[in-house]
């Protein structure tokens, strides 16, 4: 009877595995063997898969390390593939906001500089020769397009405009037709664009005392009245920048005056009204962008030093549509002995491994501390080092320079005024009329420590 039972019982377990393999189609059935081969064939795809990831992954590791290896093991100031070394720091914090993202993409700049600021040029008849008159070129379209192909994104375009005008202070129009075709130029390009008024820094324009005061502000929200309605369309890549260096001309405290002195109280207080001035004319044109254009306001003679001093306030820009449009604007030729002094005590020497870089960076921290950690914009309107036969040394300044600027949140642009081998200040950085570099060794500093 038990045998009987089991018997059954296989028969029907076996009857229940032929009814399920009927179930399947022809192409569900595979043999064992097919079936191993398959699984290996899967193995063996997935381990090929691997073993490229992990070559591929290999190989981009050394070529990082490389890469990293060939800078890394250089010395400061040391030249590796072009570009000096400059010690890394620890970043600091840049508060997110979108006036710093702004200077922070604008990256770094060039001057357009004795240019159209040319000034008091009594020997010509045709106005329009005053572009040429101290630089002995007139700006170029292909000028311009080298500046934004060698990296450049920002230009800023210094013009002196107390020549061009009349009694009241109308701006003659072929001037302005001339200075707005150069910067729809650069504006074309893409670029960033400053324009200012720059040297009508006189007791008959503008100038910071109580006794000129009225006048200055006569002048100066005349010439933005008009410049604010010429450019009004132009985007926020065009800048307005008030005055130029405003200071006490003539005077023994031309470039440098105690704060803490009457006189002192008093030009600082006058350099705030007429910013003030600047930006309430700028921003009551109320047409295209100029309620929210950015704005660049200097301190006295625009040194880093006065705009750190209590008396140098931030204007009050209520009426702008926007929040945080006011930029800080510095100048600073530092170390001067080495950037900008031509007489006793002068040096044509830099050395970041020597310590020569300590006033730029006590400057650029402070004013990092007062205002860019604050959240308030600076940017650096002009800095450089004359040339005196010193391209190393003028190279090294420029990297550490542009690299504290960029590490402290700000953007610097370069002075150039077309000089080279004269008798006074030689800046040339490219040859205007042909176009080409004259030192691309300090332009390859600017453009790869700027990112």
């Amino acid at each position: 009877m038990k045998k009987k039972l089991v018997s059954l019982f296989v028969v029907a377990a076996l009857a229940a595995t032929l009814a399920a393999c009927a179930k399947q189609t022809p192409a569900e059935v595979q043999p064992v063997e097919e079936q191993v081969e398959t699984v290996e064939e899967v193995k063996e795809e997935k381990t090929e898969v691997v073993e490229e990831k992990t070559e591929e992954k290999t190989e981009e590791k050394t070529e990082e390390v490389k890469e990293e290896t060939a800078f890394d093991k250089a010395e400061v100031g040391e030249v590796v593939d072009g570009i000096v070394k400059v010690k890394q720091r620890t970043p600091v914090d840049i508060p997110d906001n979108d006036a710093l993202n702004f200077v922070r993409d604008m990256e770094v700049g060039w001057n357009l500089g004795n240019g159209f600021d040319a000034n008091d040029c009594t020997w010509l008849s045709n106005e329009l020769d005053y572009e040429s008159a101290w630089c002995n070129a007139k700006t170029t379209k292909e000028l311009i397009t080298a500046l934004k192909d060698a990296g450049y994104k920002t230009i800023r375009i210094p013009v002196s405009w107390h020549n061009h005008v009349d009694a009241d202070y109308n701006i003659s129009q072929p001037w302005l037709d001339r200075v707005e075709e150069v910067v729809g130029w650069a504006y074309d390009e893409g670029m960033y664009v400053i324009l200012n008024i720059h040297h009508d820094n006189s007791e008959k324009f503008e100038y910071p005392n109580y006794d000129k005061l009225d006048q200055s502000k006569k002048y100066v929200t005349k010439i933005w009245e008009q410049l604010a309605d010429r450019f009004a369309d132009y985007d926020e890549h065009l800048i307005f920048e008030t005055m130029n260096e405003p200071r006490l001309v003539g005077t023994d405290v031309e470039w440098w005056v105690d704060t803490n002195s009457e006189i002192g109280k008093e030009t600082m207080d006058c350099i705030n009204q007429l910013n003030q001035a600047a930006v309430d004319t700028i921003r009551a044109n109320g047409n295209g962008y100029n309620t929210s254009r950015y704005i660049m306001t200097p301190g006295y003679c625009a040194s880093p030093e006065f705009a750190l001093a209590d008396g140098f306030k931030l204007v009050d820009d209520s009426k702008a549509t926007a929040e945080n449009r006011i930029i800080v604007s510095i100048h600073a030729y530092t170390p001067y002995n080495f950037a900008l002094n031509q007489d006793a005590g002068q040096t044509k020497t830099f050395s970041i491994k020597a310590g020569d870089g300590a006033d730029i960076e006590s400057f650029m921290s402070r004013i990092y501390d007062k205002f860019v950690s604050k959240g308030v914009p600076v940017v650096i309107g002009e800095f450089g080092a004359l040339d005196k036969d010193n391209l190393e040394a003028r190279r090294e300044f420029t990297a550490y320079y542009v690299y504290s600027a960029r590490h402290y949140g700000m953007t610097a642009l370069v002075w150039d005024n077309n000089a080279l081998k004269s008798d006074g200040e030689n800046f040339r950085l490219i040859d205007r009329a042909s176009a080409t570099w004259v030192f691309p060794e300090i332009v390859d500093q600017m453009m790869y420590y700027c990112k």
